[in-house]
C-alpha cells in the first residue's frame, strides 16, 4: 500500500513538474515597424529571430512573436495593439516611431498613440520593454526635444521596460547620430541593418528582454 502511495505521489509530482515546465515558457508580441519586422533580410536574419536566437542561448523559456508591419506608424501601432494582445501574450516589446519622423508627424501624435498602446498593455496586465527614437535635428530643436521625450517619460509612467533607441547597441562600432559612421551595417537603403546590424542591434535588445521575462514571471 505503502509503494502504491508512493508511486501515485510520484506521479503527481512529475505531473506538476511537467505543468511547471509548461507554464514557463513566456510569449512575447514584438509591436513595431519595417526594423521589426526584418524588412530586405532573409527570414532567419531579421530581429526577431535574432532576438529568438539570442534568448534560446541564454536558456530563456521564451516564444517572441513577430508583429511588425512595414511601414507602420505609431498611429498604426495603436490600431492594432488590441488584436496583438491575444491571450496567450504575456510581454511586448514597443519599436515605433521611425514612419512618424519620416513623415515629420506632430510629436503630441505619437505620444498620445504611444500613451494608448501603453494603456492596451497595463488593460491586458501585460509587461512592456518600450524602445526609443531619437528624431533628427532637421526638424528643428524644439521638435526633437519633444519628440525624443516621449519615449522616456512614457516609461516612467506606466513602469516600463526603458531602452533608450533601437540602433543603441550599434554605439559599439560607431556614433549614432552619425550614419556615414555605420554605413557598413545597414542595407543600401541607409534606413534598414544589415544582418550585422540586427546581431549588433540584438546584443543590446537582449539583456532588456531578460529583465522583462524576469518582470513577467517574478
Amino acid at each position: 500500500m505503502r509503494k502504491a502511495l508512493a508511486g501515485i505521489v510520484f506521479i503527481l509530482a512529475g505531473l506538476g513538474q511537467a505543468g511547471a515546465a509548461l507554464a514557463e515558457e513566456v510569449v512575447i508580441a514584438a509591436l513595431g515597424d519595417s526594423l521589426t519586422q526584418g524588412y530586405g533580410l532573409p527570414a532567419e536574419q531579421g530581429f526577431v529571430p535574432q532576438l529568438q536566437a539570442w534568448l534560446d542561448a541564454q536558456g530563456a523559456e521564451v516564444r517572441l512573436i513577430n508583429a511588425g508591419v512595414s511601414g507602420d506608424t505609431t498611429a498604426g501601432g495603436l490600431s492594432r495593439v488590441a488584436w496583438t494582445l491575444t491571450p496567450e501574450v504575456d510581454g511586448m516589446i514597443v519599436a515605433l516611431g521611425g514612419n512618424d519622423l519620416l513623415r515629420g508627424l506632430g510629436p503630441e501624435q505619437a505620444r498620445s498613440n504611444i500613451d494608448g498602446i501603453l494603456q492596451a498593455a497595463e488593460a491586458a496586465a501585460v509587461e512592456v520593454l518600450l524602445i526609443g527614437m531619437q528624431a533628427p535635428g532637421n526638424f528643428g530643436p524644439a521638435y526633437k526635444s519633444q519628440f525624443d521625450a516621449i519615449y522616456p517619460e512614457l516609461a516612467k509612467e506606466y513602469g516600463s521596460g526603458f531602452l533608450e533607441s533601437f540602433f543603441a547597441g550599434m554605439s559599439e562600432v560607431g556614433d549614432i547620430t552619425n550614419p556615414l559612421s555605420l554605413r557598413a551595417y545597414f542595407q543600401a537603403d541607409g534606413v534598414h541593418p544589415n544582418a550585422e546590424g540586427v546581431a549588433l542591434i540584438v546584443a543590446q535588445v537582449g539583456p532588456k528582454v531578460l529583465a522583462l521575462i524576469d518582470e513577467i514571471i517574478g
